[in-house]
């Protein structure tokens, strides 16, 4: 049998340029990475892009989402495209739009919250910055779990009506409705067992209620470069 060796995962990520964002839904995380990562001429990821990938593909397949290994089998078979320019395609399908669907919102949590199937973006997102030398990503677990050593680890969020309000009028929806939603999703990610939304120790935390996104950005670029 050939001798082999076994490299320290800390070793195999050793040297990228990750820049971390987590945070809830409506604290600008999404906006404040693009720009971050124009800024600072790096590659973007949205992570919860691909959690609701998977999600909508084991809707399309009728899979029950209480089967937790029968939906860890489509997050480990289905194939994720996102494109730079904000696209994402589901097994060559485009669903930009269907990612982001009432009933992808309320699958996603339970999704998410599979150990298998975040074992699974979790290698991907990793490989995704070992390609490119590094990006800005965002989701809810960067720098706790995906990359916790990462070069910088922020942490965004922001009052409950600041951030039902942005994404009432992002999707043209009822507020109430929204931070309705916006509550049931945060108490099921910073509950889950596996990888909860959290601050990293060592995280930079930003409160964006009472700031404009070039603020953020230009705060957040500042921080890097000093």
């Amino acid at each position: 049998m050939p001798n082999t060796i076994s490299v320290p995962e800390s070793d195999y990520y050793r040297g990228l340029r990750v820049i971390a964002i987590d945070g809830p839904a409506g604290s600008g995380k999404s906006t404040v990475a693009k720009r971050l990562a124009d800024a600072l001429d790096l590659e973007y990821l949205d992570t919860g892009a691909m959690y609701r990938s998977v999600a909508l593909a084991v809707l399309r397949d009728g899979v029950d989402l209480a089967s937790s290994d029968d939906v860890a089998t489509i997050a480990r078979q289905v194939v994720i495209d996102i494109n730079p320019s904000g696209t994402v395609a589901v097994d060559g399908i485009d669903a930009t739009a269907d990612i982001r669907s009432a009933e992808v919102n309320q699958a996603v949590s339970v999704v998410a919250a599979n150990k298998q199937v975040r074992a699974e973006m979790v290698a991907r997102q990793r490989e995704w910055a070992r390609k490119r030398g590094g990006g800005v990503m965002e989701g809810r677990d960067i720098g706790t779990a995906v990359f916790p050593d990462a070069e910088l680890k922020i942490y965004l969020t922001a009052s409950a009506e600041a951030r039902a309000s942005r994404r009432a009028l992002e999707a043209s929806a009822d507020q109430q409705r929204v931070a309705a939603e916006i509550n049931r999703r945060d108490q099921q990610d910073s509950e889950r067992a596996v990888d909860p939304l959290r601050a990293a120790d060592d995280a930079f935390v930003f409160d964006t209620t009472d700031f404009t996104i070039d603020e953020v950005v230009a705060s957040l670029v500042t921080k890097i470069n000093g």
